[in-house]
Order: structure tokens, then C-alpha cells, then sequence
């Protein structure tokens, strides 16, 4: 008979064990996601209101919103190491940053 412990046996884990949310957290989440896309499709087809030089602003926000929600909740970012936070808020940053020089370049802005 083998008798050796294996080597996690007994021992605690490494990665703090964290609670994860329940199914209707990630529900309510993506009825979030589902308000603020419709929201989005909204801006951008309803001619009634005016939104003028609000229009890029407010999709922007709108996308920086839930880029954050899907990154922290069904990617996890929430509950693991700060760093991949830090990574996809760079790269979240870079991309706005990327489109507002892209309409700068087009003399959007004017």
C-alpha cells in the first residue's frame, strides 16, 4: 500500500479561497449590460432628441461601463490579482485614448 501524502494534503491553499457570486448576480449583470446596450442602439437611431456634441461622449461612457462590468464580473477581474485589473484598465485607456486621436485626426471635434 502507497503511503506517501501527496503534496497539498493537509497543507492550505496557496490562493485565498473566495466566495463567488450567485446566478442571479451574473443576471442582473447582464439585464445591466442588456439597459445600457439598448440605451446605446437608442442614441444612435432615435432622431428625436438632439444630442449634438453629447452623442460621442455619452456612447463613450456607455462603453467604458460595461467594458468594466463584463471585465470584473464574468471575466473574474473582481476576485483575482489587482495586476489584471491594472492591465485591462491600460488597455481600456489606450483604446479610448486611440479613438479620441482618431477623431481628433478627422477634425471630428470641429
Amino acid at each position: 500500500m502507497n503511503t506517501t501524502v501527496s503534496e497539498h494534503e493537509g497543507t492550505e491553499h496557496e490562493h485565498a479561497e473566495h466566495e463567488h457570486p450567485s446566478d442571479w448576480a451574473y443576471v442582473k449583470i447582464a439585464l445591466i449590460l442588456a439597459v445600457i446596450t439598448a440605451v446605446e442602439v437608442f442614441t444612435y437611431f432615435e432622431s428625436v432628441f438632439d444630442w449634438g456634441s453629447f452623442l460621442i461622449p455619452s456612447l463613450l461612457i456607455m462603453m467604458v461601463v460595461k467594458f468594466w462590468l463584463v471585465a470584473t464580473w464574468f471575466m473574474h477581474l473582481k476576485f483575482d490579482n489587482p495586476i489584471f485589473s491594472k492591465m485591462f484598465v491600460g488597455g481600456l485607456l489606450l483604446a479610448v485614448g486611440v479613438y479620441v486621436a482618431a477623431l481628433a485626426a478627422f477634425e471630428f471635434w470641429a
